[in-house]
């Protein structure tokens, strides 16, 4: 496939996904947006690019792995399951149902594909990088690929993650960080500053790479350089809008944990439907 037919291709992957998370969680009445719209071109080049995985075989011993850390967009990883035939479509829209499997975070033991259940801030990073170290230790050539969020950044466990990801010299593990710059509470900088970024991650040992989190061509190129680190664990800063594809979503804090009424879903999808 030739580089304009990939970006075609997974930008409509992209737009999909966007499409079914407005319209589970605008079913559910609940859900995180904001957080599952900005990570959509990221997760849908991992798993509809470069990631090697087998629907029919979820748990294929040679997989990469990806893990959400930030569990609460879990929106964004069933639809991207549900895209790669992991189970069916229809089944989103049964989110946060009682009796469905898929719940407000993501559950491993009900959800085909869900690598590892996360919620808790930092336990996903936490959990991708003992899989990157078992992989060393099994002699296995995956990757292990984490995704987490910039307000989760300010958890303590992230920092003894990174220590720990960098002492074992884990050159499997790539992180991407979601820098969409707001939280629940507010903007990031507001709220708990990270910056400088880049810098804290050199300091701590890891390869560091940056990239428009919107921009799926350079997010492919971005992987493969990933890939190519040689001892030491690599971290992918992705800047990224929140709400990104919905007008009235985009760089708005209100929108990380909130469902749009009927009548906004309706227009949602319409826009989603016209940049198709």
């Amino acid at each position: 496939m030739d580089r304009e037919k990939l970006r075609t291709f997974l930008e409509e992957k992209a737009r999909t996904l966007r499409w079914n998370i407005i319209r589970m969680i605008g079913e559910a009445g609940s859900g995180h947006p904001g957080g599952s719209l900005s990570a959509a071109d990221i997760v849908a080049t991992l798993y509809f690019h470069h990631m090697r995985h087998r629907p029919e075989d979820p748990k294929w011993p040679d997989r990469d792995r990806f893990v959400l850390s930030k569990g609460h967009a879990c929106p964004l990883l069933y639809a991207t399951l549900a895209e790669c035939d992991y189970f069916p479509v229809d089944i989103l829209w049964t989110l946060r149902r009682l009796g469905s499997i898929l719940q407000g975070h993501p559950d491993m033991k009900k959800v085909l594909g869900v690598e590892i259940s996360t919620g808790a801030l930092a336990h996903g990073f936490a959990a991708a990088t003992g899989m990157a170290l078992a992989g060393k230790m099994d002699a296995r050539d995956y990757h292990v690929y984490v995704l987490i969020g910039d307000g989760e950044s300010q958890e303590g466990e992230v920092w003894e993650t990174a220590m720990f990801a960098s002492h074992y010299k884990l050159d499997n593990l790539v992180a991407i960080l979601d820098y969409n710059g707001l939280q629940i509470d507010g903007p990031v900088s507001d709220v708990m500053e990270i910056q400088p970024i880049a810098d804290k991650w050199s300091a701590f040992g890891w390869r560091v790479l940056e990239v428009n989190g919107h921009n799926v061509l350079d997010i492919v190129d971005t992987l493969i350089e990933a890939d190519k680190t040689k001892g030491k664990p690599c971290i992918i800063i992705a800047h990224t809008l929140k709400g990104k594809g919905v007008s009235f979503m985009e760089g708005r804090v209100e929108w990380h944990g909130k469902a749009p009424s009927k009548e906004q879903m309706e227009k949602a999808l319409k826009e989603l439907e016209k940049r198709g």
